[in-house]
């Protein structure tokens, strides 16, 4: 049974250390989910708490803050695709209310803060919180010049060519008395009435299923064809300005009005007030609106009106100190479970998924929900803490669901009473339900605890994980098989062409197959196209002609990746916890393929693995583990044998310079090195005859630090070790 998690005060340094990198790497996945992918995965609430448990644990250890540490950062990086916009002024994120309470704390800090001006009297604003995708709009002697996406708070994408389709976005702003240069920032949105009517369009025509109006409007809104986002009628309401060279007028309500008289469309419930009782009575007001409004809100942003206030009061942690977000309470509805069913994902984790009599939450019929893990149907959260009372989720439970930030179906508790009698405890499968492969649930080595995840072991069989392995072992630092992307590998595995990594060296002996769903693709997409700007295709070369230049291309470039090297081809197998420096080690250690399959097997048979398995400096228990699982399902030897029948690794060579200026050192690189990555640098310097260590000690010689090198650097500097530039290093080094 998972454990509770350790109170903050309770944590010792090195549990802080392990605690604080679990944290950065939800919070960074939660935030590209949400921003980048317009696909959240957790609720706003379980978010929430993640970065306050961060911001407690760095409190009280400073000395331990990452340098890639949630605290202050706002979104995800911008998307891949289009161009980076760096804003003039921050987009930041709002504290969170949850409760009157929250906004009563959030009055009182205000009061005291101004507490030195006996007769200031301090108004508010409150407004609608719009579930969008925000944009900031820079506008230069009131002519609309460039559009961004929040992005990251301080770099976005540049949309402007998308925005400037919505017509609630003036190309050059109405009236008179605009600064020189004003970002104006508000939401952009999708209406109910336009996301449904999208989603009749699409169903007719056999497109997409879309799941929520703030993601299609966010996909919406990053489309690379500017009339793709026209057809959509996506809205925009504008809240604030950015960078300007005057302020709109003194106070936050003024100057939205003054916003509106410029040709943009404000919020019709946004209000002025000066009590907690009028804030919240406006909150209980817009909630009772809210299904009626025709768009989705998800709470009420409360701000202080005088703008000179706003800049006394200043920011803390990437918030502003002067506003907040009163969030509204989920939806929730009952329902009973009928059935619990195990997905398989691409990375061979077992989901478990309810399955519901149907019900409506929020305007959204409900029937299924995601049960997470083995854990959570037990009655525990992602971090083992007890959920729902405590009660475990059986089928033919009456359970409470909500919609999770009005996107995510969960289950909020179990009705007990009503739980039939013959209800038994659900029985996890540990066995894969699409392969048959064992499913196994890992140790992690630094905390001692069990993945809340079972995965199924069949890497190389398991259908579910197919594509994703496929997609892995010709990418750039695998097998490296250029024209041969993600989207090629699905064109020729849904077509049935490709199913395994052998069938890739054996592609050319299909050949008319091969060229007939490259045709019918290029087909397919000059229907789109045709379909999308209403022209007729011009006579080009024949699709034919294309895809059989295409296809020699690509089976030179197959051909070219038949003799890899001996460490590409173990990272290509996709194997867990086996990366590109692990894959080196294991090349280096081993020599051959055909070493490395003998030991890997003769590990997987022993009784005790770490007796059998050679000691290796990088080589630890999760990886040992992990190749005892590959090697140990009979189900990816044939598979293995047929690629190895196909394709010939390179007997791994190291030659090591022993007269270099680093021959003999201790070297440790940290930070983010900008010429070389992290394996590349590693194997330069065992080239060189260094000895590269992942910690620092008195024993190291050298360290070698980049941007954001955090408390390596700082251990490096304590015990004098010699701390050198990635540029240094590379002077060092030249011409050994």
């Amino acid at each position: 049974m998972p454990s509770v998690p350790k109170a903050v005060e309770e944590l010792s340094p090195e549990e802080a250390e392990i605690e604080l990198a679990r944290l950065a790497e939800e919070i960074a996945a939660a935030d590209i989910a949400y921003h980048q992918k317009d696909a959240p995965e957790i609720t706003d609430a379980e978010y929430d708490a993640l970065r306050i448990r961060n911001a407690e644990i760095e409190k009280r250890f400073p000395d331990l803050v990452r340098p890639d540490s949630p605290t202050g950062s706002i979104g995800a990086p911008p998307a891949e695709g289009f161009a980076k916009v760096r804003h003039a002024v921050p987009m930041l994120s709002l504290a969170k209310a949850y409760t009157d309470q929250d906004v009563i704390d959030f009055i009182e800090r205000g009061r005291r803060f101004f507490e030195r001006d006996k007769d200031l009297d301090i108004a508010f604003t409150a407004e609608p919180k719009i579930d969008g995708l925000s944009a900031s709009l820079r506008y230069e002697k009131g002519v609309f010049v460039q559009g961004a996406t929040r992005g990251d708070g301080t770099v976005g994408e540049d949309i402007t060519a998308n925005l400037k389709t919505i017509a609630d976005i003036p190309h050059r702003l109405k009236g008179s008395g605009w600064p020189e240069t004003i970002e104006i920032r508000g939401e952009v949105y999708m209406t109910y009435a336009e996301f449904e009517a999208l989603k009749e369009r699409s169903a007719a025509t056999g497109g997409q299923d879309y799941v929520n109006p703030r993601n299609t409007a966010a996909g919406s809104l990053r489309q690379k064809d500017p009339s793709v986002t026209a057809s959509r009628n996506l809205k925009f309401f504008a809240y604030a300005w950015g960078y300007t060279t005057e302020d709109p007028a003194p106070t936050q309500y003024e100057s939205v009005r003054k916003i509106a008289d410029w040709g943009f469309k404000v919020s019709p419930l946004m209000v002025r007030a000066r009590s907690v009782e009028e804030l919240i009575a406006q909150y209980r007001q817009i909630e009772a609106q809210r299904s009626s409004l025709g768009y989705d809100i998800d709470g009420v942003v409360y701000k202080v009106d005088r703008i000179d206030l706003q800049r006394r009061w200043g920011f803390i942690s990437g918030e502003p100190r002067w506003a907040i977000a009163h969030k509204f309470p989920a939806e929730q509805a009952t329902t009973t479970v009928r059935r619990i069913d195990i997905q398989v994902g691409r990375t061979g984790t077992l989901a478990p998924v309810a399955r519901l009599d149907p019900v409506t939450v929020g305007g959204v019929t409900v029937e299924n929900v995601t049960l997470h893990n083995e854990d959570y149907i037990a009655g525990f959260d992602s971090n083992g803490q007890p959920i729902r009372e405590g009660h475990d989720i059986r089928i033919g439970d009456t359970v409470v669901i909500q919609r999770a930030g009005d996107v995510i179906p969960q289950i909020v508790s179990v009705v007990i009473d009503k739980r039939p009698a013959d209800a038994l405890p659900y029985a996890f499968p540990h066995t894969c339900p699409v392969c048959g492969s064992p499913a196994t649930r890992e140790m992690n080595e630094k905390t001692g605890k069990e993945d809340s995840r079972r995965r199924c072991t069949g890497e190389l069989v398991c259908p579910a994980q197919a594509v994703e392995g496929l997609r892995h072992f010709v990418s750039r630092g695998a097998m490296d098989i250029e024209g041969l992307g993600a989207e090629n590998i699905d064109l020729f595995f849904n077509a049935g062409l490709i199913r395994t990594a052998a069938d890739i060296f054996t592609l050319k002996d299909r050949r008319p197959e091969a060229r007939r769903v490259l045709a019918e693709r290029r087909e397919e997409q000059a229907r789109q196209r045709e379909a999308v700007s209403g022209k007729e295709r011009k006579n080009v070369r024949s699709a034919d002609q294309r895809n059989f230049e295409g296809l020699d291309k690509l089976f030179a470039a197959i051909d070219a990746r038949r003799e890899p090297e001996l460490d590409r081809f173990i990272f290509a197998l996709g194997i867990r916890h086996v990366g590109e420096t692990t894959a080196a080690v294991l090349a280096k250690t081993f020599s051959t393929v055909e070493e490395f399959v003998r030991v890997g097997k003769e590990t997987a048979a022993a009784e005790d693995p770490m007796a059998v398995f050679p000691s290796v400096n990088g080589i630890g228990g999760t990886v040992i583990e992990a190749l005892r699982n590959f090697f140990g399902n009979t189900r990816n030897d044939d598979v293995l044998d047929a690629l190895l029948a196909q394709v010939r690794p390179k007997p791994y060579v190291v030659t090591v310079s022993a007269d270099s200026a680093v021959a003999g050192k201790t070297v440790v690189f940290t930070g983010s090195l900008e010429k070389m990555t992290r394996s590349e640098a590693k194997a330069m310097a065992e080239r060189l005859g260094a000895k590269v260590a992942g910690s620092v000690s008195a024993k190291t010689d050298i360290v070698v630090a980049g941007p954001g090198a955090g408390s390596k650097l700082a251990t490096a500097q304590s015990l004098g070790v010699e701390v050198i530039t990635e540029d240094e290093w590379f002077e060092r080094v030249r011409g050994a």
